[in-house]
C-alpha cells in the first residue's frame, strides 16, 4: 500500500515510491528504492523535499498511530483543485491546431537556432541581441495567438541535445499564453515572453562538462549550476536596452513562495509575479522533457503533481492561471474513457478545459489497437467522459507523439542540458 509521510519518518529499510517534489530537486538519479543508509536520509531532509510516497508491501512501514495520507486521498485533493482552476473559463476563438502546427513547426526550427547563437555569442563574451529577442518573442505570440497549445506542445517534443535551446522556447510560449490569461497588457505580455527566452541564459557561462552531463550532479555540480541566475542577470545588464521585466525573472525564476528557492531565498511577497510566472512555466516544461537520466512526465501528470507542489512552491492564483492556459488534461496527455478506449488528447474545447478533443486508438477491453477516431467530449449528447489518467510509461506505445502532431518520436541521445 502507498503512503504519503513526512521525510522525517523515513527509516532504513523503507521503499520509496516516489518523491513528493520536484524531479530536478532531489538528491537522486533515481525515484524508486529502498533506502539502505542513513546519508540518504539525512539528503533528503536536506533538500527541498519534504514528503514522499513509500510501499510498506516492499520495505517497512510506518509505526502504528503515525499519520499518513492515503494515494486516494491525495488524488482526490489535487483533483479537486485542477477542477477549481479550469472554472470560470473564457471562451476563445482559435485557429484550429492541425492548421497552426505547420506554422509552429518552422518557429520552433527558427527560434532553435536563434537561441542556439544568443548562446554561442554570450560564451564568446559579446552582448545579448535584445532585438532580435523581440522580434522572436513577436512570432512567438502571434502563433500562441493563433492557438496556444501548438507550439508549446511541440516544443516539449525536443531531444536531449536541444534541451537547454528548446526549453527556452517553450518557457516563452508558457509565459506568452498565461500572461494572456492573467489579462496582462501587451507590453507586459512581450516582456514576459522575453523573459522566458532568456531566463537560462546564464546557461551559457556553466561549465560545458556540467552542463551536459547525463546523469545526476554531485553536490558541488549543482552549486555551480546554481550560479546560472547570476550568471545570467549579469550578461543582461551589460546589453543596451535589457527589459527590467527580463532582467528579474533571468534572477528569479527558481525563487520559491516558502523561501526555499535560490539565489536569493526570497519569499512570497518579496517575488514579483512574472518571476512566480517563470517559476511555474520553467517547471511544467522541465518535468515533461525527456532528459537521459529520467524521462518526461505526462503532461496531465505533470499538472497533478505541480498542483501537489503549489503549496510552498508557487504562487496558487499564478498556477490556476497556468492550469487555465493548458487545460487540466494538456495536449499529449494519456487519458481512459469510461468506454474503456484509451486515447491521447489532441485540441482543448474552446468553452470547457475539462472535456478536450481525444483521438481514441486502443480498446482496454479487448487489449488491442483500434482504428483510430476522434471523440470531441464537449459535444453536446456525447456520452463519453475522461475516466482517470494513464501512465504512458504502463503501456508502452511507441508513437503517442505521432498520433497528436503527426511527428515521429524524437529520439533520445546521451547528451543532455542538465538541471
Amino acid at each position: 500500500m502507498l503512503k504519503k509521510i513526512n521525510v522525517n519518518q523515513l527509516v532504513v529499510g523503507m521503499h520509496i515510491k516516489e518523491f513528493c517534489g520536484s524531479w530536478m530537486e532531489h538528491p537522486f538519479w533515481r525515484t524508486a528504492f529502498v533506502i539502505d543508509d542513513p546519508v540518504d536520509i539525512k539528503s533528503l531532509r536536506d533538500s527541498s523535499i519534504k514528503e514522499v510516497w513509500i510501499d510498506n508491501t516492499k520495505g517497512l512501514d510506518v509505526a502504528p498511530g503515525e499519520h499518513v495520507v492515503s494515494q486516494e486521498e491525495s488524488e482526490a485533493q489535487v483533483d479537486a483543485e485542477l477542477n477549481i482552476a479550469a472554472q470560470d473559463d473564457s471562451a476563445r476563438v482559435e485557429v484550429p491546431i492541425a492548421v497552426e502546427l505547420a506554422r509552429a513547426t518552422k518557429i520552433c526550427a527558427e527560434s532553435k537556432r536563434a537561441v542556439i547563437s544568443m548562446f554561442d555569442e554570450a560564451r564568446m563574451g559579446k552582448a545579448v541581441d535584445t532585438n532580435r529577442a523581440k522580434k522572436l518573442v513577436e512570432e512567438i505570440s502571434n502563433s500562441v495567438n493563433r492557438n496556444p497549445s501548438a507550439l508549446i506542445s511541440l516544443a516539449r517534443l525536443k531531444t536531449a541535445d536541444d534541451y537547454t535551446y528548446m526549453h527556452s522556447v517553450a518557457v516563452c510560449a508558457l509565459m506568452v499564453a498565461l500572461s494572456k490569461q492573467l489579462k496582462l497588457d501587451e507590453a507586459q505580455t512581450r516582456s514576459a515572453g522575453i523573459a522566458g527566452l532568456l531566463h537560462d541564459l546564464g546557461k551559457a557561462m556553466m561549465p560545458m562538462d556540467v552542463l551536459n552531463k547525463p546523469g545526476k550532479l554531485t553536490d558541488d555540480e549543482f552549486s555551480i549550476i546554481k550560479k546560472h541566475p547570476e550568471a545570467g542577470h549579469k550578461l543582461l545588464l551589460g546589453s543596451a536596452g535589457a527589459d527590467p521585466i527580463a532582467l528579474d525573472v533571468v534572477l528569479h525564476h527558481h525563487e520559491k513562495t516558502d523561501g526555499s528557492g535560490y539565489p536569493k531565498h526570497l519569499k512570497a511577497s518579496e517575488i514579483s509575479i512574472f518571476a512566480k510566472m517563470g517559476a511555474v512555466c520553467d517547471v511544467y516544461d522541465a518535468i515533461t522533457s525527456n532528459r537521459p537520466y529520467k524521462a518526461g512526465w505526462d503532461p496531465a501528470e505533470s499538472m497533478r503533481k505541480m498542483a501537489e507542489w503549489c503549496a510552498g512552491h508557487f504562487d496558487p492564483r499564478i498556477f490556476q492561471a497556468f492550469v487555465k492556459s493548458l487545460g487540466i488534461y494538456p495536449i499529449g496527455s494519456l487519458v481512459r474513457l469510461n468506454s474503456g478506449r484509451l486515447g491521447i488528447v489532441i485540441d482543448q474545447a474552446p468553452d470547457s478545459l475539462l472535456k478536450p478533443r481525444i483521438k481514441v486508438f486502443f480498446s482496454t477491453r479487448t487489449d488491442a489497437r483500434i482504428k483510430p477516431e476522434i471523440v470531441d467530449l464537449a459535444r453536446q449528447g456525447c456520452a463519453e467522459k475522461i475516466a482517470n489518467r494513464e501512465d504512458p510509461g504502463k503501456w508502452n506505445f511507441p508513437d503517442l507523439n505521432e498520433l497528436w502532431s503527426g511527428l515521429p518520436e524524437a529520439p533520445r541521445t546521451a547528451a543532455s542540458q542538465s538541471k
